[in-house]
């Protein structure tokens, strides 16, 4: 997942993160089974129907229609998404910031001919490999691209704690450990606190003194909520 920055037309820089191409293709297999669905389910009800041939495919062209124009409708009117799309948290965007219009979807529609269909795929992904901005052709000519609205988790934000203003740390060895451990730390700390494994936390809290080298007279889980605490005071005011 690349980040990009967009330029609003006040002037706003704007940081955006381009979906991942995995997520585009998953995207697409989904909205390929429920334009498939809708097919198959169509001509069930048509040959259920009791119709002239040639009125039969005079309804199949006019009934197909929501399949043929799926990507186009469904963009326009779901801001940017498909089924897909939804459900993989990504939505195409204008590279100006703005809200794509009709006409941007339009063109993106209308290349998925050249860029999906004809080449089974490989020119979209070539062309968004390439650009670094998550864009195949019907994103080029079009002035937009697909962005991921997941929320991007860093390992510092599950480390940091609120704090009160007058804390006052109690193991400065703390600071032997680094994110990594300490993240694991809180990991198995908080899982074995759900389930009720009191012998891993003391496991835990007995591995702790021998590295750090701490000795107190603390139970092991207020040991540990110690420890966490201690790391996030002195990381944060380092």
């Amino acid at each position: 997942m690349e980040q990009f920055q967009i330029e609003t037309a006040q002037n706003i820089t704007i940081s955006q993160n381009t979906a991942h191409l995995g997520d585009r293709i998953i995207a697409y297999m989904i909205d390929t089974f429920v334009i498939t669905v809708y097919l198959v389910l169509m001509i069930l009800v048509l040959l259920s129907l009791e119709v002239e041939i040639g009125d039969m495919w005079a309804l199949y062209l006019v009934l197909s229609l929501p399949a043929f124009l799926y990507y186009l409708i469904l963009e326009t009117l779901m801001n940017g998404q498909t089924v897909g799309k939804s459900l993989m948290n990504i939505k195409v965007v204008s590279l100006d910031g703005s809200k794509p219009g009709f006409s941007n979807y339009f063109m993106r529609w209308v290349l998925r001919i050249i860029d999906i269909t004809l080449t089974s795929g490989g020119l979209a992904v070539l062309t968004i490999l390439m650009r670094g901005t998550g864009q195949r052709l019907g994103d080029i000519a079009a002035g937009t691209t697909v962005i991921s609205e997941k929320k991007r988790v860093f390992l510092t934000d599950t480390l940091m704690m609120e704090l009160p203003a007058d804390y006052k740390p109690q193991f400065p060895q703390v600071t032997i450990f680094g994110d990594r451990e300490i993240q694991t730390i809180k990991e198995l700390f908080e899982e074995a606190k759900r389930n009720g494994h009191h012998h891993i936390i003391v496991s835990l809290s007995d591995q702790i003194k021998k590295v750090t080298g701490i000795t107190t007279q603390l139970k092991p889980v207020h040991f540990i909520d110690v420890v966490i605490r201690d790391y996030n005071f002195y990381t944060q005011n380092s």
